[in-house]
């Protein structure tokens, strides 16, 4: 797979305000990125930064090897973009925005029969004003037009905004399509659960900084089991195992976090019981996520 966009050291402030401290990753082809953070993060200023709208205070960034600020017309011609806030022409059509913006773009003849797909896919009706859409019903424009489109790289910020779970479940299909075809994708999302399905690549962002960068299966050493137990004596020596955390014991049963890398002192803690019920199940990214954020208090 070719690397589609390098980010090393990418810095910006705004006055005394650094909003990105130093960070770094690289997206490739046929390649979900998830960025998660939450508000003030970091995740919209690094997109318009990779987009050519600002430029950067440090470090540098490339999209198909170019330079995003100094080459951001010749990448925009290879690149599609869904802001998470779509602002449109309010005396326009839904069907004559896309228009409008197919239009902008350079990247070949329109696909009119995906574009009807699209349409009929994320039950849109393209007839109505726009001033009568509501934000789901805006978001929808953007996504049509921007995946009609046959880019490279696809950039799409809080894509899902406004949508209900039919259609969020739409846009996922999309997503998988486009990777199955090899393109690459930025997907910047606070829904977790949409993240840790589509992507293979995961950047958690916190106040400028990345904390953690890799697929998911590499962040697993982060990550806890969550342990039901129950056995026919109380599991007392469980409180002695270091890997162990919020243990909860109600007579012979026992709820408890232990460290994935330390699953064998936990069974071995067990071995003395007899075991009437074990289950035992991977956090969620969501679970990783808000654990990462609650460190020293942030």
């Amino acid at each position: 797979m070719s690397t589609i966009v390098a980010v090393d050291g990418l810095r910006k402030r705004f006055g005394k305000t650094e909003a990105l401290r130093g960070i770094s990753f690289t997206i490739k082809s046929g390649e979900v990125m998830g960025y998660v953070g939450p508000n003030g993060a970091g995740k919209s200023t690094t997109i318009r930064t990779l987009l050519g709208l600002i430029k950067a205070s440090d470090g540098r960034a490339t999209i198909f090897g170019k330079d995003v600020w100094s080459d951001a017309i010749a990448i925009h011609r290879r690149v599609a973009y869904v802001p998470g806030d779509v602002y449109l022409w309010p005396n326009l059509t839904g069907g004559e925005i896309v228009d409008v913006l197919l239009g902008l773009q350079d990247h070949g003849q329109v696909n009119r029969r995906r574009l009807h797909d699209l349409v009929r896919n994320f039950d849109f009706d393209p007839k109505k004003k726009a001033r009568s859409y509501s934000k789901g019903n805006r978001q929808k424009v953007a996504l049509i037009a921007a995946l009609a489109t046959d880019a490279d790289l696809y950039i799409f910020d809080e894509p899902t905004s406004g949508l209900d779970p039919l259609m969020e479940a739409v846009f996922q299909q999309e997503v998988e399509q486009l990777k199955a075809q090899g393109k690459a994708i930025l997907l910047s999302s606070h829904i977790l659960s949409e993240v840790e399905r589509l992507c293979d690549h995961i950047v958690i962002i916190r106040q400028g900084r990345i904390i953690e960068n890799g697929s998911l299966e590499d962040m697993r050493h982060l990550t806890r089991y969550e342990f039901n137990v129950e056995t026919t004596q109380p599991a007392t020596s469980l409180r002695e195992v270091p890997a162990v955390h919020h243990l909860e014991q109600n007579g012979t049963k026992s709820i408890f976090q232990a460290d994935s890398d330390k699953i064998q002192s936990v069974l071995d803690a067990l071995r003395p019981y007899e075991v009437v019920r074990l289950d035992a199940a991977p956090q969620t990214l969501e679970e990783l996520f808000l654990r990462e954020y609650a460190k020293d208090g942030k």
